[in-house]
């Protein structure tokens, strides 16, 4: 990562037309310590940057000739280690997306509260919050120890193929600004993981980490559960209770399934997103919260929107910077790794010794379609350990696989019953679908579920409609 200023003596340049808000930033940034030159266009800005080289510039969107995000641009062109933080009118959600996009590390919204100012500022500049910065030996300390801690988040994503390569190379980059990343993939590609590196890659490393599983939570639960209660203010509610912004405040806040989310609750979660205030459920009082937002989905979020399951000004807001997790089967060179480093945390784990991986086990696991992906990896992995004998790590053999499937005998737990339960389904579905030439109505009538229900359980389990008989398959 590159280096960032820890020190409270920065460069800084303030863009902004209207003289009493340029002096009151400079002034407020003056008493922090830092070193201020102001600029009232883009054109005077441009001027400055050819002159000076800045830690941060700090620019309104709007400007007598031009547009901030021209200077972010420059910035770019000129391959400037500066960050850059864009002060946007109130409202003006598109102006915001556009910056984050363009590279702005940051951005506020008018009229900015200097609570807010002095903490972007600080984290833009490297540091924790606003305040008094840490001693030179506490500061190469921390960020020595965020590196690592960074560099170990992303080892978590097993694999050295080109694609891996890449996306951990895209984590690292984007894992340095603000802005929101929408972590895409099917079920078991790893989307959380993902998430997780993001956070341990980001200045925000040392600040709390909540993931949220949006699906989980029950509907008339969700405010609450996200924004925090008051005492009182529903039955039960004995004391004030923090939502899960509260409890991100100042660090990554990771939204697993958001496509899930109803859209009611859409709604509320974009106002949040926009104006980094949350009111708890029984308070009349708003509270500003900093968080970094990560989220995620396995759905077609695009498709959703079409359909009216998803607000698309919500989605824009989210998909500003976009990650996409492939499926295993398009990264089978990193098959034999995935393996090693599954099989070798299974068996810390239980305690025991690490077998070989034979090479009848890889070429089995290679010729299997695992569309549950790593989490049928591993779910195959704990059956092989558990019913291997000697030194090497073999597989059942299809036959024996499906003898074990039909025999009677004592029940078989398995050990992860969510994608025990998410494969038999699958099989159900595609062996129906097939049976009705992929008629999603006949099929949905043959298993006594709606059409929509059937549709939502093609879409979670990924199970595509064949090319040949698309359009005729309702």
């Amino acid at each position: 990562m590159a280096s960032i200023p820890l020190l409270n003596n920065a460069r800084i340049l303030v863009v902004d037309d209207e003289p009493d808000l340029r002096t009151l930033y400079e002034l407020t940034l003056l008493r922090e310590g830092h070193q201020v030159d102001t600029a009232a266009s883009v054109q005077e800005a441009r001027d400055a940057m050819a002159a000076t080289t800045y830690d941060l510039v700090i620019t309104d969107m709007r400007l007598p000739d031009g547009m901030g995000v021209d200077l972010l641009h420059a910035l770019r062109a000129h391959k400037s280690k500066a960050r850059s933080v864009v002060i946007t009118a109130y409202g003006s959600a598109e102006n915001a997306v556009e910056s984050l996009k363009a590279g702005a590390f940051d951005y506020l919204t008018k009229p900015v509260d200097l609570k807010q100012f002095r903490s972007a500022v600080a984290a833009a500049l490297g540091g924790a919050s606003a305040g008094a910065p840490p001693s030179a030996e506490r500061s190469t300390r921390g960020a020595t120890n965020s590196a690592s801690e960074g560099a170990k988040a992303l080892e978590q994503l097993v694999g050295q193929s080109q694609t891996m390569v890449a996306l951990k190379e895209r984590i690292a980059k984007v894992a340095r600004s603000m802005a929101p990343v929408l972590i895409r993939g099917e079920s078991g590609t790893g989307k959380e993981l993902a998430a997780r590196a993001l956070h341990a890659n980001s200045h925000r490393a040392s600040g709390p980490w909540v993931a949220v599983n949006c699906s989980a939570i029950p509907e008339s639960l969700l405010e609450a559960e996200f924004f925090g209660a008051r005492k009182g203010a529903y039955t039960g509610a004995t004391q004030d209770r923090p939502g899960f912004f509260q409890a991100a405040h100042g660090g990554t806040l990771f939204l697993d399934e958001i496509g899930d989310l109803p859209l009611a609750m859409q709604a509320k979660l974009l106002r949040a997103i926009q104006e980094r205030k949350i009111r708890p459920l029984g308070s009349n009082q708003e509270e500003s919260v900093d968080i970094r937002l990560v989220s995620a989905t396995h759905k077609d979020l695009v498709a959703e929107v079409a359909a009216q399951n998803f607000r698309q000004d919500l989605y824009y807001r989210l998909n500003v910077i976009d990650l996409h997790l492939p499926p295993l089967r398009e990264r089978r060179d990193d098959l034999e790794a995935l393996c090693q480093a599954l099989v070798t945390r299974i068996c810390d784990e239980t305690g025991s010794d690490v077998p070989r991986l034979s090479a009848e086990l890889l070429q089995q696991l290679q010729a299997l379609p695992l569309h549950g992906n790593v989490r049928e990896l591993e779910n195959l992995l704990h059956r092989a350990l558990a019913l291997s004998e000697g030194d090497a790590l073999e597989l059942d053999s299809p036959q024996e696989q499906e003898a074990a499937a039909t025999a009677p005998g004592p029940l078989s737990i398995p050990a992860d019953l969510q994608s025990h339960l998410d494969a038999q389904e699958r099989e159900i579905l595609i062996h129906v679908l097939r049976e009705t030439r992929f008629n999603r109505t006949a099929a949905a009538q043959r298993l006594g579920i709606s059409l929509r229900q059937i549709r939502y359980r093609m879409e979670r389990l990924c199970i595509d409609v064949p090319e040949q008989d698309d359009g005729k398959a309702d």
